[in-house]
């Protein structure tokens, strides 16, 4: 049986271009800056000088050699990836728990705290400045990978418990009871049961919560002091001066430390997408 086609109007189909135009420039703006940098870094100091927009006569590698040579970036690398990953698969553990409650369990003020845990969004990271540096102080984890990780933890808190909650939400109550039946208790419920169920919400979490980690400097900055401790979008800031002006090098450097946010996303946008929308539906 074939389907009829949908006859637009001229107005329908000039805001519909006109939607595919705004569509477009705001890929370009978003795209361009991007691409001049990872593009500039294959040139030499005299083409970006010259013409900063024009592409490279030839891609050269030399600013990646130059960028290594002057900084230690793999082990500002290696530091961030293991701070972001540990951060990463803790707050998804403790957030999966938590969203797994909040979702099926019933208890009195469930509903408050739930939102009195949200509303943390909407705090500015300035005002968290000071409380965090204090308790991290008198904690003793001042210029420690333990500190970071604990913040960057609770920085993507809100976050991890909206996407597990509304993800454990939509997971059938039957599949629970069933399990109920058959002798599970509640650890071999939640583990064997609705962590399988919940991959999809507990992937975008992680994904959400990684590039959190992984591009936060604030607090990087405020709790750390020793090269031992630093992580790569910091370690560009203090650098900055040495690289003076050989922007092939600089550029390189900042193309190492962006680079897989972008690509950890673009594999995972659709799972990201597809919990973002269920949140905003069932909650």
């Amino acid at each position: 049986m074939k389907k009829k086609k949908v006859q637009r109007s001229p107005g329908e189909r000039a805001v519909r271009v006109f939607g595919y135009i705004l569509m477009l420039l705001a890929v370009i703006v978003a795209l361009y800056p991007i691409l001049w940098v990872v593009l500039s870094s294959f040139k030499t100091n005299k083409e970006i000088l010259s013409s900063g927009l024009s592409l490279p006569a030839h891609f050269s590698l030399d600013g990646y050699k130059q960028a290594l040579e002057m900084a230690p970036i793999f082990r500002f690398f290696g530091t961030s990836l293991f701070i972001s990953v540990i951060a990463t698969v803790l707050n998804v553990l403790f957030l999966s728990m938590s969203g797994y409650i909040f979702a099926k369990k019933r208890f009195r003020g469930k509903n408050v705290l739930f939102w009195i845990l949200s509303l943390s969004m909407v705090i500015p990271t300035t005002a968290l400045l000071s409380p965090v540096f204090t308790v991290i102080t008198k904690l003793g984890l001042y210029d420690t990978k333990a500190g970071l990780i604990l913040v960057y933890i609770a920085l993507s808190m809100p976050v991890s418990l909206m996407i597990l909650r509304s993800t454990f939400a939509s997971i059938p109550d039957e599949l629970e009871e069933a399990a109920r039946m058959d002798g599970a208790g509640f650890l071999k419920n939640f583990f064997l049961v609705m962590i399988p169920c919940a991959k999809g919400g507990m992937a975008s979490a992680a994904v959400l919560a990684f590039l959190e980690s992984w591009n936060e400097f604030t607090f990087a900055l405020i709790l750390t002091s020793s090269v031992s401790t630093r992580t790569l979008p910091l370690s560009l800031s203090y650098f900055t001066a040495q690289f003076s002006f050989n922007y092939t090098a600089l550029f390189a450097a900042i193309t190492i430390a962006v680079i897989p946010s972008i690509v950890i996303f673009a594999f995972f946008q659709e799972q990201v997408n597809q919990s973002l929308v269920a949140g905003s539906v069932k909650g």
